[in-house]
């Protein structure tokens, strides 16, 4: 019989198999599963069985020190929590190595972030191998401060991420947040550059772009610009500069200024084979009998060309109706686009995410009631969604079109068949990741460091 480890109810252990030296762990034997602090998780195929791969900061509230683990995949499991949340998690199996003794045990992959410890050892894990003395911690020792450093900070001094600059407006808004949180996880030096606070020195021999205060930014590797509509020509303008001063911008200024022109984007996307509802755009309040006729006659939607976010979107049920807005549009010098109305989509559409030529991830938005509007932002609902390959290689030949590196591409199913409804330059993340638990904030990071040949 193999003799015991006593423990305490907090322990320092490690992973030999997934090359953790040390963590600390959660010794709980009121919880019967064990589970381990695991983000980025992506199944795979090796030597013709389901593995895992994943990545875990093991020091808590230290972003920077990341390690990259695989894993036989074992199965997929629902958790309940102890809060009472239910989690369908991946479990693999792997070594455990505690007190001096190894062996075997599942573990289920869970962001923990919001726990106090990147492990939590359940009684499964534990049965006939560990005693536990509740009163005690840490009865097996610490790793020291040092060893710590040694483990997981010395080659991250050592190792020089990318100098990336997250050119936008809003620092606490959940997608720039996200993109920064992941560029440092994956070792990068991410700042912050609001848009009001640059500037330029246009100049032959030494452009510059000057932050403010005086700081010059022509040191950076690379920036991801996040332009809110009222910002695009001077946002477009400083983008333009760093990709001038050799800046690698993961969508360049002039796919941004062309995505965000509705009308030469559907120009544009038709000559690349793209289908769109049918549309009708006219300077003259003239021609509204015929504009509306050409469109299919109501109900139909009208779209001011500068919206967003469901802004700026009208629905008339009637011809009466859409004569009264289009005339009053008009009368306000707006341009606009008249629209057929899909009435078979039942107010939802799919918003498809492309980095780097792949859709990286997909949901489906559902109006709220009494609204034919799916955006987020009016009130909508995501939910996780199966795309076809058609609507797949729409959203991937539709961000090729715009050149664009990211785009949040919509597109609605019809009886005609999927159409696109537009490309957005700058989509949200949090309503995608939330649906989908994709961590598409590193996808876009891995989308630069692809262009560096950064690994």
């Amino acid at each position: 019989m193999l003799d015991k480890v006593i423990v305490g109810s907090e322990e320092w252990c490690s992973f030999p198999t997934l090359g953790i030296p040390t963590i600390k762990a959660r010794v709980d034997s009121g919880a019967k599963t064990s589970a381990l602090h695991a983000i980025n998780i992506v199944t795979f195929e090796k030597d013709s069985e389901n593995w895992v791969k994943f990545d875990i900061n093991p020091i808590q509230n230290n972003a920077k020190a990341v390690i990259h683990c695989e894993a036989p995949l074992v199965d997929k499991r629902v958790v309940k929590s102890s809060s009472g949340y239910r989690e369908q998690r991946y479990v693999i199996k792997t070594k455990l190595e505690i007190g001096g003794k190894t062996w075997d045990i599942e573990v289920t992959l869970t962001n923990r972030d919001s726990m106090g410890f990147r492990m939590l050892l359940g009684r499964e894990a534990m049965s006939g191998r560990v005693l536990v003395d509740p009163e005690q911690r840490y009865l097996l020792g610490q790793p020291t401060t040092e060893k710590l450093k040694e483990y997981y900070y010395a080659t991250n001094e050592t190792k020089k991420g990318l100098k990336i600059g997250l050119l936008a407006s809003n620092p606490e808004l959940y997608s720039n947040k996200r993109i920064l949180e992941a560029g440092e996880l994956r070792g990068h030096e991410m700042h912050f550059l609001n848009l009001k606070y640059c500037y330029m020195k246009l100049d032959a021999d030494t452009p510059e772009i000057h932050y403010r205060g005086g700081k010059v930014l022509n040191d950076f590797d690379a920036v991801i610009p996040r332009i809110r509509p009222s910002m695009t020509y001077y946002g477009c303008a400083l983008t333009r500069q760093f990709e001038a001063l050799k800046v690698f911008a993961l969508n360049n200024a002039s796919a941004i200024t062309q995505s965000r022109d509705k009308l030469f984007s559907l120009q544009l996307l038709l000559n690349n084979g793209v289908d769109i509802p049918t549309t009708g755009f006219a300077n003259s309040p003239l021609d509204t009998d015929d504009l509306i006729k050409m469109v299919g006659g109501s109900p139909l939607i009208v779209k001011l060309l500068e919206g967003t976010q469901g802004k700026g979107v009208v629905l008339a049920e009637t011809k009466k109706a859409a004569e009264s807005v289009i005339n009053a549009f008009k009368s306000l010098n707006a341009n606009i686009l008249v629209q057929e109305f899909i009435k078979e989509a039942n107010g939802k559409d799919l918003r498809l995410f492309v980095v780097d030529g792949k859709v990286v991830a997909a949901m489906q938005r559902e109006a709220a009631p009494g609204e034919f509007r799916a955006n987020i932002h009016m009130g909508g609902t995501a939910s996780v969604v199966k795309i076809t390959s058609d609507e797949k290689k729409i959203a991937i030949k539709a961000a090729k079109a715009m050149n664009l590196k990211v785009a949040g591409v919509d597109i609605i199913r019809s009886s005609k068949g999927p159409l696109l409804l537009e490309v957005n330059s700058s989509p949200g993340l949090e309503g995608i990741e939330g649906a989908t638990q994709k961590d598409i904030a590193g996808e876009m990071i891995k989308a630069i460091e692809k262009n560096f040949k950064w690994k």
